[in-house]
């Protein structure tokens, strides 16, 4: 028996992936860390430059701290024709493509992500991208275990444990977090609780939370003075403080959203280019706070230590929250969970210097209030609240918080389910056609996509085609419509039996472009429940697909087409 063989039969395989993932993962969490480091280094001159306030970058002393105008300039110009070229899915913030994969497509993701998303994100966060690096390493885990468990030819149920196994690998490796890993793993990746999967994923994540912390110490990640409740009363105003964090979580996903949606309406150009293009917008804002700057734990770390008076911890909230949509609307790689530590910090310490305005008598050590913001902004955006409670108590080692670190981070998920339908990770999907809590047999098309189903185009009519032409064409047509193309053969627009019947009713003297529907056109990779969508609009037989805007014809897609692989999918249901 050969070895992969003996490993598949073994009823320890998964022990002994999961304790190899977790090490993997560990390891890629370090280089993943030296990556951004070195691209900071490289890009600003400096080690962290949300720290360094306008300092210039020593490399280019000429520019003084107009550099920052350049930096994501730069970096744009080296990821994005990364990432359009070689693996697509690692522009964004990474969760909801892991999420993706567990729920619908049985665990497979693309080896190539891993290294794609490793530079992507390390340029991004390094040419001043303001995201996270907690998203990235959850898609580079999780695409490890997905290609180890490839490799040994793992059943689809394990495949997808296996890059659960990644993403807490991930978590717990970069935040020296191993049970936050665990739970974050659980609660968003899995979305199940069993003792085989909680025993699996716990290996992966002590095992990589031991790697990481050879690289990286075990110190915890916050240091507070001790801290009490000292009044009754200062439950209610971290009560309080949950409700409105959980909005300002809220807030949050739909800034990030209307952002994304501004930037594909007004980007006409090629997407390889948008990064950098956009990347002048993000110069902008880093000019005028550079503590916006990359990931900015630093800056984190001094407001809730005390460092900025109120004023301006609402101004670095509303700047964080549009350099961070900015980034990720322009097709930048990194994360949004450290974004919305961030937010929190900000929030919750504001809201602390309003309360110790109001009544100083009653609001105790300001810095807990920064960090139950911190804890509950996470929890409104992503309604995670175990991983939120875990999360925040393993950054700071402070179980004197507990009490009111849990009523605040339920009242923000409360609130934020009150408040709105998705999270900041499954909006993405949905926005997709993707429901993951849907019924599973009206999710059937999920996940797939046009080019798996499109047929060959049809013939195209010309513009300049007479009208009793096109009737001829229609007549032969089993949709009912066709495409019209230009001489160059770039597409126009579609021609319906029933316009042509109209002109020759009416006897009108008109060409068929003339006559043309300007109906948008799909592209390969649009989502199967998009086109459907997108089918039922047109009030069309058919609908043209595009490689590119304007380009030639590369199929047709039709109501029957879809629904044929729908039927596919019970066919297989059934034979399961």
């Amino acid at each position: 028996m050969r070895p992969l063989e003996m490993l598949r039969t073994s009823r320890a395989e998964m022990i002994v992936l999961a304790l190899a993932v977790g090490a993997g993962v560990g390891v890629g969490a370090i280089v993943f860390r030296w990556l951004i480091s070195v691209g900071t280094r490289v890009l600003s001159g400096h080690a962290d430059y949300s720290e360094a306030g306008h300092a210039p970058n020593p490399h280019v002393p000429w520019l003084g701290p107009y550099f920052v105008l350049l930096a994501p300039v730069v970096a744009g110009l080296l990821y994005g024709p990364l990432v359009q070229r070689f693996a697509r899915e690692a522009r964004g913030h990474g969760v909801p493509e892991v999420m993706l994969a567990v729920a619908r497509r049985g665990g497979r993701i693309g080896g190539r992500v891993a290294v794609v998303k490793s530079l992507a994100s390390a340029l991004c966060i390094g040419g001043g991208g303001s995201v996270g690096r907690e998203g990235p390493i959850v898609q580079i885990g999780s695409a490890l275990g997905s290609a180890l468990g490839g490799l040994v030819r793992l059943s689809e149920d394990r495949l997808r444990l296996l890059v659960a196994c990644g993403a807490a690998g991930g978590i717990a490796a970069t935040f020296n977090a191993p049970l936050a890993g665990v739970f974050f793993a659980m609660e968003l990746i899995l979305r199940d609780f069993t003792a085989e999967s909680f025993g699996m994923v716990v290996l992966s994540s002590v095992t990589a939370s031991v790697v990481g912390r050879a690289a990286f110490g075990d110190a915890p990640f916050l240091r507070l003075p001790a801290f009490s409740v000292q009044h009754g009363s200062q439950y209610l105003l971290f009560a309080l403080l949950g409700v409105l964090a959980g909005a300002i979580g809220v807030l949050f996903t739909r800034v990030l959203y209307w952002i994304e949606d501004a930037c594909d309406w007004a980007w006409r150009g090629p997407e390889w280019l948008r990064p950098a293009a956009g990347g002048i917008l993000l110069g902008g804002l880093l000019l005028a706070l550079p503590q916006l700057y990359g990931v900015g734990y630093p800056t984190l770390q001094r407001a809730v230590g005390g460092g900025y008076l109120a004023g301006f911890l609402l101004v670095l909230l509303v700047g964080k929250m549009l350099a961070t949509s900015l980034t990720i609307g322009i097709g930048g790689s990194g994360g949004v969970f450290a974004p919305s530590l961030y937010i929190g910090a900000m929030f919750g310490m504001a809201y602390g210097d309003g309360v110790a305005a109001l009544a100083p008598s009653q609001v105790g050590v300001l810095g807990a209030y920064g960090l139950i913001g911190m804890g509950a902004v996470f929890a409104g955006a992503a309604r995670a609240p175990i991983t939120a409670v875990i999360i925040i108590f393993e950054l700071t080692g402070e179980y004197s918080l507990i009490l009111p670190l849990m009523s605040a981070i339920v009242l923000a998920t409360l609130t934020s389910r009150v408040l709105n339908r998705d999270t900041i990770y499954t909006l993405k999907l949905r926005r997709r056609g993707i429901d993951l809590d849907g019924d599973q047999e009206r999710q059937a098309l999920a996940g797939r996509t046009v080019a798996q189903v499109m047929e060959s185009p049809p013939e195209p009519l010309r513009a300049d085609d007479t009208v009793a032409r096109a009737a001829a064409r229609l007549s032969e047509s089993a949709h009912g419509v066709l495409p019209v193309a230009a001489e160059d053969g770039s597409y126009l627009g579609t021609l319906r039996a029933r316009s042509v019947a109209e002109a020759l009713a009416e006897h009108q003297s008109v060409t068929v472009g003339d006559i043309t529907h300007r109906t948008q056109p799909l592209r390969p990779d649009t989502e199967l429940p998009a086109a459907l969508q997108a089918l039922t609009e047109a009030h069309g037989a058919g609908l043209p697909v595009l490689a590119e805007d304007r380009g030639p014809l590369v199929g047709w897609i039709t109501y029957q087409a879809v629904l044929a692989q729908l039927g596919s999918h019970r066919t297989g249901t059934a034979a399961s």
